[in-house]
Protein backbone atom coordinates (compact mmCIF):
# COMPACT_ATOMS: atom_id res chain seq x y z
CA UNK A 1 0.00 0.00 0.00
CA UNK A 2 1.14 3.56 -0.67
CA UNK A 3 0.26 7.06 -0.22
CA UNK A 4 1.72 10.42 -1.16
CA UNK A 5 0.71 13.25 0.37
CA UNK A 6 3.28 15.57 -1.84
CA UNK A 7 1.14 14.95 -4.84
CA UNK A 8 -2.55 16.59 -5.79
CA UNK A 9 -4.54 13.43 -5.51
CA UNK A 10 -6.79 13.40 -2.66
CA UNK A 11 -5.28 10.74 0.21
CA UNK A 12 -8.89 9.39 0.65
CA UNK A 13 -8.66 8.49 -3.20
CA UNK A 14 -4.77 7.46 -3.46
CA UNK A 15 -6.26 4.81 -0.26
CA UNK A 16 -8.91 3.49 -2.52
CA UNK A 17 -6.58 3.17 -5.37
CA UNK A 18 -3.77 1.38 -3.68
CA UNK A 19 -6.00 -1.15 -1.82
CA UNK A 20 -7.91 -1.63 -5.33
CA UNK A 21 -4.19 -2.10 -6.83
CA UNK A 22 -3.28 -4.56 -3.87
CA UNK A 23 -6.48 -6.52 -5.20
CA UNK A 24 -5.68 -6.53 -8.38
CA UNK A 25 -2.50 -7.71 -8.01
CA UNK A 26 -3.25 -10.48 -5.48
CA UNK A 27 -1.97 -9.17 -2.26
CA UNK A 28 -6.22 -9.62 -1.32
CA UNK A 29 -7.96 -12.27 -2.93
CA UNK A 30 -11.72 -12.44 -2.56
CA UNK A 31 -12.76 -13.15 1.06
CA UNK A 32 -9.46 -11.85 2.60
CA UNK A 33 -9.70 -8.87 5.03
CA UNK A 34 -7.96 -5.79 4.36
CA UNK A 35 -6.24 -3.48 6.94
CA UNK A 36 -8.66 -1.55 9.10
CA UNK A 37 -9.55 2.10 8.86
CA UNK A 38 -6.98 2.41 11.95
CA UNK A 39 -4.50 0.15 10.91
CA UNK A 40 -4.08 2.21 7.85
CA UNK A 41 -4.21 5.45 9.49
CA UNK A 42 -1.87 4.41 11.77
CA UNK A 43 0.65 3.72 9.09
CA UNK A 44 0.82 6.87 7.08
CA UNK A 45 -0.17 9.12 10.49
CA UNK A 46 -3.38 10.42 8.45
CA UNK A 47 -6.46 10.86 10.41
CA UNK A 48 -8.77 8.15 10.32
CA UNK A 49 -11.59 9.93 9.16
CA UNK A 50 -9.53 10.33 5.43
CA UNK A 51 -9.00 6.07 5.62
CA UNK A 52 -12.64 5.96 5.83
CA UNK A 53 -13.67 7.61 3.09
CA UNK A 54 -11.18 5.99 0.93
CA UNK A 55 -12.21 2.80 2.01
CA UNK A 56 -16.30 3.69 1.35
CA UNK A 57 -15.47 4.24 -2.14
CA UNK A 58 -14.62 0.83 -2.72
CA UNK A 59 -17.56 0.06 -0.39
CA UNK A 60 -19.57 1.91 -2.90
CA UNK A 61 -17.90 -0.08 -5.82
CA UNK A 62 -18.67 -3.25 -4.58
CA UNK A 63 -14.88 -4.40 -4.47
CA UNK A 64 -14.80 -4.23 -0.47
CA UNK A 65 -17.89 -5.14 2.02
CA UNK A 66 -17.95 -4.04 6.04
CA UNK A 67 -18.85 -7.23 8.41
CA UNK A 68 -20.14 -5.12 11.22
CA UNK A 69 -17.28 -5.53 14.23
CA UNK A 70 -14.84 -7.72 12.11
CA UNK A 71 -13.81 -5.49 9.16
CA UNK A 72 -13.56 -4.95 5.84
CA UNK A 73 -13.35 -7.45 3.26
CA UNK A 74 -12.75 -8.09 -0.09
CA UNK A 75 -15.87 -8.79 -1.90
CA UNK A 76 -16.69 -12.43 -4.36
CA UNK A 77 -15.97 -10.92 -7.93
CA UNK A 78 -14.47 -7.67 -6.78
CA UNK A 79 -11.05 -9.04 -8.87
CA UNK A 80 -13.48 -9.09 -12.28
CA UNK A 81 -15.06 -5.50 -11.24
CA UNK A 82 -11.99 -4.26 -11.03
CA UNK A 83 -10.67 -5.68 -14.54
CA UNK A 84 -13.84 -3.94 -16.01
CA UNK A 85 -12.85 -0.46 -14.32
CA UNK A 86 -9.74 -0.78 -15.73
CA UNK A 87 -10.43 -1.70 -19.25
CA UNK A 88 -12.87 0.76 -20.06
CA UNK A 89 -10.76 3.68 -18.18
CA UNK A 90 -7.89 2.10 -20.57
CA UNK A 91 -10.30 2.47 -23.78
CA UNK A 92 -11.33 5.99 -22.93
CA UNK A 93 -7.84 6.94 -22.01
CA UNK A 94 -5.56 5.46 -24.79
CA UNK A 95 -7.90 4.31 -27.23
CA UNK A 96 -10.50 6.81 -27.88
CA UNK A 97 -7.26 9.27 -27.85
CA UNK A 98 -5.40 6.44 -30.49
CA UNK A 99 -8.10 6.56 -32.70
CA UNK A 100 -8.82 10.38 -32.50
CA UNK A 101 -5.41 11.17 -33.41
CA UNK A 102 -5.29 8.37 -36.32
CA UNK A 103 -8.13 10.24 -37.71
CA UNK A 104 -6.04 13.37 -37.69
CA UNK A 105 -3.52 12.05 -39.27
CA UNK A 106 -5.17 10.15 -41.85
CA UNK A 107 -4.67 6.94 -41.14
CA UNK A 108 -6.23 3.78 -42.64
CA UNK A 109 -7.60 1.14 -40.03
CA UNK A 110 -5.52 -1.51 -41.46
CA UNK A 111 -2.28 1.44 -40.77
CA UNK A 112 -3.41 1.99 -36.76
CA UNK A 113 -3.96 -2.06 -36.43
CA UNK A 114 -0.48 -2.90 -38.04
CA UNK A 115 1.06 -0.13 -35.77
CA UNK A 116 -0.61 -1.51 -32.67
CA UNK A 117 0.54 -5.36 -33.67
CA UNK A 118 4.00 -4.51 -34.21
CA UNK A 119 3.94 -2.48 -30.77
CA UNK A 120 2.79 -5.64 -29.42
CA UNK A 121 5.70 -7.52 -30.74
CA UNK A 122 3.56 -9.38 -33.90
CA UNK A 123 5.00 -8.59 -36.95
Amino acid sequence: MKVDPSIETPLFVQIAESIEDDVFTGVYGEGDRVPSTNEVAALFGINPHTVLKGMNLLVDEGIIYKRRGMGMYVSDGALAAIRAKRQAAFAERYVDALVAEARKLGMTKEQVLALVEKGLGHE
